[in-house]
């Protein structure tokens, strides 16, 4: 049984993450499950740090994108707006290159807040990051489309 109140299409959900912090570290949603979301971003220069790994704050972006979508589709989109609200993680190995791969899950789907939990796995599936997300489910404002 699916968790989504928003039906929607990985088509869609990049189109709405076009010139967005996301589309500049390469971040793309990849499948929508009947209760996660997964997106994948590249590991290369662009989301290094300095040391030629994959920069702990691309990880964290890439879980906070993950979750933060998943939730959105949770909730009545004309009336309420999911935002970051806290975000842990937990570095557990270094990548060089290649794709990392983000699935998001629920913990909590709430009226006025969730937690989502993010695993980010290497191309062997070997699990890179752990991440909880904390979402505030906030009354739309008037003049967000």
């Amino acid at each position: 049984m699916s968790i989504w109140r928003t039906q929607t299409s990985v088509e869609q959900l990049q189109v709405h993450s076009r010139n967005t912090l996301a589309d500049t570290v390469g971040i793309r949603v990849t499948e929508i499950g009947p209760d996660y979301v997964r997106a994948t971003m590249p590991v290369s220069p662009r989301t290094h740090q300095p040391m030629g790994v994959l920069h702990g704050g691309a990880s964290v972006a890439l879980a906070e994108t993950v979750g933060s979508l998943a939730a959105n589709l949770c909730v009545d989109q004309a009336l309420y707006v999911c935002l970051g609200q806290e975000i842990n993680a937990n570095h557990l190995r270094p990548v060089s290159s290649g794709i990392v791969t983000a699935t998001a899950r629920p913990y909590h789907i709430g009226k006025r807040s969730h937690v989502w939990g993010i695993e980010i796995r290497d191309e062997q599936e070997k699990l890179v990051c752990v991440s909880r997300l904390t979402i505030a489910v906030v009354d739309r404002p008037k003049d967000v489309p």
